[in-house]
C-alpha cells in the first residue's frame, strides 16, 4: 500500500476554516442555494470526550458523516497528545463508512485498513472501546468489500459495530 499522504500540521484557523456549505444525509455537498438535510453539533466548542461521546453515538446509529466529523475534531483537540492516533484512526473509519455507503471501495478499503492499524495499537477498553474487537471487524470489512461481497453504495449492509 502506497506511504499515507501527509498534510498540514498547523490548528485549524478562521483563515483555513472552510463555510459551512448545505449537505445532504450522507455527508455529500449540495448546491450553495440548497436546503441542509444534515445538522452537525457545534464540535469545535465541545471538549474531547463529549465529542467522542457524539461520535460513538452517531456511529451506533449508522450516521458515519456526523461520526468522522466528531472523532475528527477530538483528532484536532488531542493533537499533542499520546491520543492523537486513536481519533485519528476512529476518523479514518467513520470516512471509510462514508465512502461504503457514498459506493467508493477503494476509498472504503483504504481509510477502514489504515482505521484497523491505528485503532489496532491502543490498549483494549481505551475511552470505552474494545480496540482489538473493532480492528478485526474494520479489517474483515475492508476484506468483504474487495471480495465483493459487500456492495458499496447507499444500499450497502453492516453490522452495527458497538464502539
Amino acid at each position: 500500500m502506497p506511504e499515507e499522504a501527509t498534510g498540514k500540521t498547523g490548528l485549524p484557523s478562521e483563515k483555513r476554516n472552510k463555510p459551512e456549505r448545505p449537505r445532504d444525509e450522507l455527508g455529500r455537498p449540495l448546491p450553495w442555494e440548497a436546503e441542509n438535510r444534515m445538522h452537525l453539533e457545534d464540535y469545535d466548542n465541545l471538549p474531547i470526550a463529549r465529542n467522542h461521546e457524539l461520535a460513538r453515538e452517531h456511529a451506533r446509529r449508522g450516521r458515519w458523516f456526523a461520526a468522522h466529523e466528531a472523532w475528527e475534531t477530538a483528532w484536532k483537540q488531542a493533537r499533542t497528545t499520546d491520543e492523537a492516533e486513536f481519533f485519528k484512526g476512529l476518523s479514518q473509519m467513520g470516512a471509510g463508512f462514508v465512502h461504503l455507503f457514498r459506493g467508493n471501495a477503494h476509498g472504503a478499503i483504504t481509510l477502514l485498513r489504515r482505521a484497523a492499524g491505528r485503532v489496532g495499537r491502543y490498549p483494549d477498553g481505551t475511552r470505552g472501546v474494545k480496540t482489538i474487537d473493532l480492528a478485526a471487524r474494520l479489517e474483515a470489512d475492508a476484506r468483504r468489500i474487495e471480495s465483493g461481497e459487500l456492495a458499496p453504495g447507499e444500499d450497502a449492509t453492516t453490522e452495527p459495530l458497538d464502539v
